[in-house]
């Protein structure tokens, strides 16, 4: 132990974290290495034992179960196919349309968000699938990319979204509300991409061709059973999940065991269950959920020391001093939130950011679930953002060259999408009930 100062203490742990996230270091090491090496500068041979209990804590949490339940379930809906036939109906009803393929791209998007959870998976579902129709057809590959990506976003913030999952015990806040809390933002932000893409393609109708006559031309009964067929399996998944929250007849643990158990026997229903399908769903489940649960436990081990050092008072001190008292204090975590967005992993945000301003948003008198929304909704963001912008890169790596698609066209054709988001965020400060509304008929 070396008698240094608290403010000393804090100024090393948080130097060291961003050195060693500079020089190349997983997030996963740099706060448990960083945390360790402080903790035993500031409070000598009790550290190990400390940090111990916090790595303890965190993997008891049984909240937590529900990653691997959730991340398996959307790694089968991926297997199932369901995407490729829900499209395909989309594309069929929607192609007429002004814009047609890209408002399509955003309504699958949007159901599988409900059925998927997990972004990477549906930003590369819909790359595989939508991205090629649209550029067949001589689609503007802003408006092509840039509904993919924002499309695939929606799975972190409609439910069941594995954010969700992950900022509800962190805060201390139930995964249930959260869930109820971002239904209705995460549906209007769906309306609002589709609605900026129609308006977009009827003012300018070079930039999404119509598709042709004979690839609509379907009798009603036709195009009511492809409806029928490929929305009803999304549809039930999500009545399984969320209606089953919604209704407490199961806790979101729960319920994620239920919808993993129903997403198998959706890709038995579409025949693509089999040995390799289902060892390949394990493969990556174990790799997501080891990396959350790594990033957990090496945040929360920071976390306690920063906390410990008296970080935590510190925070809330500095926002609750800002101008403008109360919404000053909150404009400072947004924007505090939304820089970090563009350089750092959500989930790194999410361990380290939130369990500092979340007593912040207690003593300023904000709803724990409106304040908590608030800040997912944020994030939707940093999906969108450069230079980090995970969506783009995902989207990038999967990208044929014969597409002839590059970086620069991606972001410029997603950052139209992220005002969309703060014109949301604006909405849920004038009208909170867009949140709190169905979390109040769940709490009755």
């Amino acid at each position: 132990m070396i008698d240094v100062s608290n403010e000393i203490a804090l100024a090393l742990l948080v130097v060291g974290l961003l050195v060693a996230i500079l020089l190349g270091f997983p997030l996963i090491f740099s706060l448990g290495g960083v945390a360790l090496i402080v903790g035993l500068i500031g409070w000598g041979t009790v550290v190990p034992r400390v940090l111990y209990l916090a790595m303890w804590g965190t993997l008891r949490e049984y909240t937590f179960l529900a990653v691997p339940l959730f991340v398996f379930m959307g790694t089968m809906v991926q297997q199932s196919g369901m995407a490729e036939r829900l499209f395909g109906t989309l594309h069929t009803l929607m192609g007429g349309l002004k814009g047609g393929l890209a408002i399509a791209t955003i309504f699958t998007g949007t159901l599988l968000a409900a059925g998927v959870g997990v972004v990477t998976a549906s930003v590369v579902m819909l790359g595989l699938i939508a991205l090629p129709a649209m550029l067949d057809r001589g689609y503007d590959k802003g408006i092509a990319t840039g509904s993919v990506c924002a499309g695939g976003t929606l799975g972190i913030l409609i439910p069941p979204s594995i954010m969700l999952v992950l900022y509800g015990p962190t805060a201390g806040v139930s995964v249930g509300w959260l869930f109820m809390g971002a239904f209705i933002p995460g549906l209007v932000l769906s309306i609002f991409y589709m609605t900026y893409v129609g308006v977009r393609c009827a003012v300018r109708p070079q930039l999404a061709p119509e598709i042709s006559k004979s690839e609509a031309s379907y009798s009603v009964l036709e195009k009511g059973r492809m409806l029928v067929l490929s929305v009803l399996p999304p549809l039930m998944l999500i009545l399984v999940v969320l209606g089953s929250i919604f209704f407490g007849v199961a806790t979101p643990t729960e319920a994620a065991a239920v919808g993993a158990a129903v997403s198998i026997l959706m890709a038995l229903g579409y025949r693509r269950l089999n040995w390799r399908t289902f060892v390949s769903t394990l493969h990556e489940t174990l790799r997501v959920a080891s990396l959350v649960y790594g990033i957990a436990i090496g945040a929360s081990m920071f976390t306690r020391v920063f906390l410990g050092l008296g970080g935590g008072g510190m925070i809330v001190d500095l926002l609750t001093a800002l101008p403008f008292g109360q919404w000053g204090a909150f404009v400072g975590i947004m924007l505090l939130t939304f820089l970090l967005g563009m350089f750092i992993d959500w989930i790194g945000i999410v361990f380290i950011l939130v369990p500092l301003i979340t007593p912040v948003g207690e003593a300023l008198g904000f709803h724990p679930v409106w304040f908590a929304m608030m800040i997912i909704i944020n994030l939707q963001m940093s999906f969108l953002t450069p230079p980090f912008c995970p969506t783009v890169f995902v989207l990038k790596g999967i990208i044929r060259p014969e597409w002839e698609i590059d970086t620069k066209e991606i972001i410029m054709g997603v950052l139209p999408f992220v005002p969309l988001i703060a014109l949301i965020l604006v909405l849920c400060i004038a009208f909170p009930d867009i949140i709190l509304w169905l979390p109040g008929q769940m709490m009755r």
